[in-house]
């Protein structure tokens, strides 16, 4: 199957990054915003037309990405001309079955990476999940996929779901922590960039061990003194959640974790 000509509906922060990437092996035609001037940004970026009419859609596209917030994603497919094409989501949460009696051939193109417009991603470096409807269109979303990455595998809406937490406990509730920490030293006159090199070091770590392995601090140290001190600290809200993590990691411990760390107070 040719998949040469592309439709993106969106021009967020996932397809940006994607129009960009596949604006090379393939060629996007058409960007789609109810906001025309996004969609002209997006457009003029990767040399494209611009559109703010779903009607207006080129149904000769051999593929439709449809890259808009979840809960946007059935009224986009529902006021959209149907077509020949191969239509695609792009999310984690929302099933395949979104497009059930509505297109065709259809599937999901799932990229497992946090984006944002001002900041493009390198797409090669991201793992890919995709499904299709049958077992030929899921050849060919993989097909498109290995244009973009070589990371790609197969992940039904039940592992994307699994995938999607697993995200958000390791992109935004780590960011959110560290928006927390950017808030104890800004208290104090004290810039969020001084934690940057421990919050590198800790990322880098993943690499070589896995995360249960990596974890350091007072409440793998089983160190209550300096647990009750930090509290201590901090106002309510902070010290709820300090003491829940706390407990969470001490319940994560093995039987040889407190050994294997305890020669560690001096470390975070």
């Amino acid at each position: 199957m040719l998949m040469k000509r592309v439709v993106m509906i969106g021009s967020g922060n996932v397809a940006t990054s994607l129009a960009h990437a596949l604006q090379g092996p393939c060629e996007v035609v058409q960007v789609y915003s109810r906001r025309l001037s996004h969609a002209q940004r997006l457009a003029d970026a990767v040399g494209s037309e611009a559109i703010d009419e779903l009607s207006a859609i080129d149904r000769r596209a051999d593929v439709v990405i449809v890259a808009v917030p979840d809960d946007a994603i059935a009224g986009v497919v529902d006021a959209s001309p149907a077509t020949d094409g191969l239509w695609l989501h792009t999310s984690g949460s929302v099933p395949i079955e979104v497009f059930a009696g509505k297109r065709q051939r259809y599937g999901v193109l799932y990229p497992l990476q946090s984006f944002s417009r001002e900041l493009l991603v390198d797409v090669g470096q991201v793992h890919l999940f995709v499904e299709g409807s049958d077992p030929v269109t899921t050849s060919q979303v993989k097909d498109l996929a290995s244009m973009l990455s070589p990371h790609v595998a197969e992940a039904d809406s039940g592992k994307r779901g699994l995938l999607h937490v697993a995200a958000v406990f390791a992109c935004n509730f780590a960011n959110h922590m560290w928006t927390l920490a950017s808030e104890v030293l800004a208290e104090h006159g004290i810039h969020f960039e001084a934690l940057l090199p421990l919050v590198e070091t800790t990322v880098e770590k993943l690499h070589h061990l896995p995360p249960a392995l990596s974890q350091t601090g007072p409440a793998v140290r089983g160190d209550k003194a300096v647990m009750d001190r930090h509290e201590s600290l901090l106002d309510p809200d902070k010290r709820a959640l300090y003491r829940m993590i706390s407990q969470s990691i001490m319940n994560h411990l093995t039987p040889n974790t407190n050994s294997d760390n305890a020669g560690q107070s001096e470390k975070i």
